[in-house]
């Protein structure tokens, strides 16, 4: 295991170290939460177009319950697990870029906005691919630059994103099916 830590701690000092300061700010805008808003109406401007507005409404629904279950258990492990994050790693943050003013929470396995917009991206894969066939690529590449972008202003490891990204596909995908479940059981 100590291994397995060491490499993702040189990974991370790689994928962080090829950041600049011509960059900070597009990888800062990817990493807030309200940059992702245009993509959100985009979303259910499209739920209500191809599903109708009671159909939209259970969707809203079924996503903040995708989205909480995700950053909650992204909690849940970050303190049950204890790993530091990179900028709180001793070993790690001499060597570091540290893009943002300040670090965040002390621990960082998973991470949670990584977890959070692949869950989004992959639920959202799976209710409109079929309507628009580019639109999985365009959510996947979205939650893959979210998750990217936590690497690059140092405040999490790739295991912890890679941790996340897979965490936020199988709940995004449970909870597209939980939505199935649901339209037919109330008939929305």
């Amino acid at each position: 295991m100590e291994e397995i830590i060491q490499l993702d701690k040189n990974l991370f000092l790689f994928l962080n170290g090829l950041g600049s300061p011509t960059w900070d700010g597009f990888w800062m805008f990817i990493t807030n939460k309200w940059g992702s808003i245009p993509l959100y109406v985009l979303l259910l401007i499209l739920s209500f177009y191809f599903f109708g507005w009671r159909k939209t409404l259970l969707i809203l629904v079924v996503v903040t319950l995708l989205i909480t279950t995700t950053d909650q258990l992204a909690n849940f492990f970050k303190y049950g697990i204890g790993r530091l994050r990179p900028c709180h790693d001793e070993q790690v943050f001499e060597l570091m870029r540290l893009v943002k003013r300040s670090c965040g929470g002390k621990y960082g396995y998973f991470s949670a906005h990584a977890a959070n917009s692949m869950a989004v991206a992959s639920f959202f894969s799976f209710m409109l691919g079929s309507k628009l066939r580019w639109m999985p690529s365009v959510l996947i590449v979205w939650g893959l630059l979210v998750g990217y972008s936590r690497i690059y202003i140092g405040v999490h490891f790739p295991g912890d994103v890679l941790t996340g990204i897979l965490i936020g596909v199988f709940f995004g995908w449970i909870y597209a099916k939980l939505y199935i479940f649901a339209q037919h059981k109330i008939g929305a």
